[in-house]
């Protein structure tokens, strides 16, 4: 209920900055403005996820989708999550990794979790202009990731409880907003989640902060060269994937009965070239699709009259409800929503704020209309 509650008025404000972002402002004050509000908004989601995180691990209600993840692919997936905050406060930021294929066995999603809440703390509390590595190499049967910076450092007596839930420095050593003091308690959990371990080294206050994350090394196919560390910078790992598949109009239904969502989302893609159509409710959003017949129907869950699960099976039930591509829009985000739109007939499940890039991915990927594919092409979140 909290996530629902906290995730849902998230949702247009994210949409809105978003908007906001596609406008250009002659009036410097209004960039500044908007700035604030994206990068603040980002805190606050940050901080319901981890609240709720944290909530699930100590119930042992996180399970691990696990599969074999190129490290490299990690550090970038990593870096990418971070880029903006280590840019806006001018860090110069490092990556390092040496030569080869190296890949462990995890959830991709819970492992860039747990390297970006390092990699962010080290770009939070370091000062502006600061320096940060993040490198990567086998260390016997394990992979050893290392991120350093010369930040503000960690006090002795604080060493021991680094990783204890709701551990912060005091205020007046680091950013003044420096969270609730659960993000290393979470890579803590996480990484032991994955069968490695994690330690923090700091010589004081002012001298700056390494950790060193340890994660079964899973494969490995390294050419014994003997080159030196491959230096790849953070614009480099951050345009790996810049290039992403050429746009394709889609015919999209949004539903959700809280309007400022609804307008906000509706306002981006049709910005983006689709073609629209918006539903108040379950029932008009029943209505809606079986009179445009979209590709895509983007369901909020908690809808009047007619819940997203209902809306969705009952497209399902028609015939020409087969083709379309049904996303879960949501504030749920527990393992069991995500079953039980699955089993409503959800293709996708996806968590308020929406994440338009992810959104735009699951777009590109879906077949071209009128290629004949049915349900289940599309891919799952």
């Amino acid at each position: 209920m909290l996530a629902h509650e906290l995730r849902n008025p998230l949702a247009p404000i994210h949409n809105a900055v978003q908007l906001m972002h596609r406008q250009s402002f002659t009036d410097p004050q209004l960039t500044w403005s908007r700035d604030i509000i994206g990068r603040q908004l980002a805190h606050l989601t940050r901080l319901v996820d981890d609240l709720l995180d944290v909530s699930r691990i100590t119930r042992g209600k996180i399970n691990l989708s696990k599969e074999v993840i190129e490290l490299e692919t990690l550090l970038t997936r990593t870096v990418e999550t971070v880029q903006p905050l280590i840019e806006e406060r001018g860090h110069t930021l490092t990556v390092e990794a040496r030569n080869g294929i190296l890949a462990v066995l995890g959830d991709p999603t819970r492992l860039v979790q747990a390297l970006g809440n390092v990699l962010g703390n080290a770009a939070k509390y370091t000062e502006r202009g600061g320096r940060i590595t993040l490198s990567a190499a086998e260390s016997g049967s394990e992979v050893l990731i290392r991120i350093r910076d010369n930040g503000i450092g960690i006090p002795p007596e604080l060493m021991p409880m680094i990783f204890n839930l709701f551990t912060q420095l005091d205020r007046t050593s680091g950013p003044s907003q420096s969270g609730l003091g659960i993000g290393l308690a979470l890579v803590q959990r996480l990484v032991e989640m994955h069968g490695g371990s994690v330690a923090a080294r700091s010589e004081g206050l002012g001298k700056g902060s390494e950790f060193l994350i340890r994660l079964p090394l899973f494969i490995r196919e390294q050419v014994e060269s003997g080159q030196p560390l491959q230096q790849l910078s953070a614009l480099e790992q951050s345009m790996t994937n810049a290039e992403g598949p050429a746009r394709t109009q889609r015919r999209i239904l949004v539903a959700d009965d809280n309007n400022d969502a609804l307008e906000s989302l509706a306002t981006l893609l049709q910005l983006s070239g689709h073609e629209v159509y918006t539903a108040a409710n379950g029932a008009v959003a029943l209505e809606a699709a079986e009179q445009h017949r979209p590709e895509v129907a983007l369901l909020d869950i908690g809808m009047p009259k007619l819940d997203g699960y209902e809306v969705a099976r009952r497209i399902r039930a028609q015939p020409w409800g087969q083709r379309i591509t049904l996303v879960a829009l949501t504030g749920w985000g527990q393992d069991s929503d995500r079953r039980r739109s699955q089993e409503a007939g959800f293709d996708s499940h996806l968590v308020k704020p929406l994440d338009l890039d992810k959104l735009t991915e699951l777009l590109a990927a879906l077949p071209v209309a009128g290629s004949g594919a049915i349900r289940g092409a599309g891919p799952a979140a």
